[in-house]
């Protein structure tokens, strides 16, 4: 192993021992409100862009800013290699910015919340800022790594990254393609048997080549469930109805945070350690965005935030 992989190792067993926890997040989950709860997070390593916020969105905004500042100091630390292992983890803060820019056309404004900054990790995000059209968009997502989504509409450009964000995380890092196929699978789950919306081609082929072309032909949910690869098959036990998918997602961020826990603590210094501490820092982060909601809510915390806390 190369001294980068061991010293990107260090690092990234050192930034996941720093969140804030299970327990962390109860504390700020209780407080009865927003403002008492952002108090709480002034000794964690959250503080550095919760200092200054206004309401729930920004707050919730702000850990996601830590969380990848966070990745961007361990790619830092990497050699080449690992830092392009972390491109496709980190791939939802350019499908954020996307969404951000389509869904809100206007949000240039000085009053729009800025885009995530992903400087080294970013895949083509340069190149789809300067698009000035859904149409734009689409081209220059299709002449990227991202792919065509197979449509130009807000719907079909969004949903073209997430599945994309899948494939290629599958095929770039072996250590969580199975987080990746069971991502796809509730993703393909809400758009066919909630939503009742057929996914553009190319959504489709991505699709097969993740779940099977069983799966993705399946005429009803149960059919679907039970014709997937095993990932996300484990994923969707006992979720009988589409209406049930949110304890999936849940589940799906339990095994995020199990399997990293374990990547992380099997003492080699490498890519599984690396990727480990990239799903402990991600299930901190959403853990505490939980928190801070059920904070805002009164410090009522939901069931989806107790199963994982």
């Amino acid at each position: 192993m190369s001294a980068g992989w061991v010293a990107g190792a260090v690092r990234a067993r050192a930034l996941a021992a720093r969140g804030s926890g299970g327990a962390g997040a109860r504390e700020v989950a209780a407080c009865a409100t927003l403002d008492e709860a952002l108090q709480r997070l002034a000794g964690t390593p959250y503080v550095k862009y919760t200092r200054q916020v206004a309401g729930l969105l920004e707050a919730q905004r702000a850990v996601s800013a830590t969380l990848l500042w966070h990745l961007r100091v361990l790619a830092g630390w990497l050699p080449w290699v690992g830092t392009r292992l972390l491109v496709p983890l980190v791939s939802g803060f350019e499908i954020a910015n996307v969404a951000a820019r389509l869904f809100n056309p206007e949000g240039r404004g000085a009053t729009a919340s800025a885009p995530y900054r992903l400087g080294a990790l970013e895949t083509a995000w340069r190149r789809l800022d300067g698009a000035g059209t859904p149409t734009e968009m689409r081209t220059a997502l299709a002449a990227s790594p991202w792919g065509d989504p197979g449509g130009d509409t807000p719907w079909a450009l969004v949903t073209g990254m997430r599945m994309a964000a899948a494939r290629r995380t599958a095929i770039a890092v072996p250590q969580a393609r199975d987080w990746a196929v069971a991502r796809a699978a509730l993703l393909m789950a809400r758009e066919l048997f909630v939503h009742g919306r057929s996914l553009p081609e190319p959504v489709r082929q991505d699709a097969v080549r993740l779940l099977g072309a069983r799966a993705v032909a399946a005429a009803s949910y149960l059919e679907f469930r039970e014709c997937l690869p095993s990932p996300a098959r484990r994923l969707l036990t006992g979720v009988d109805e589409p209406g049930g998918l949110w304890r999936a997602e849940t589940r799906w961020w339990r095994t995020l945070r199990d399997d990293g826990a374990a990547m992380l603590h099997e003492g080699r210094y490498g890519p599984s350690m690396v990727v480990g501490a990239v799903a402990e820092l991600s299930v901190d982060a959403w853990r505490m965005r939980a928190a801070l909601e059920s904070a805002a809510r009164g410090g009522r915390p939901g069931e989806v935030f107790d199963a994982l806390a």
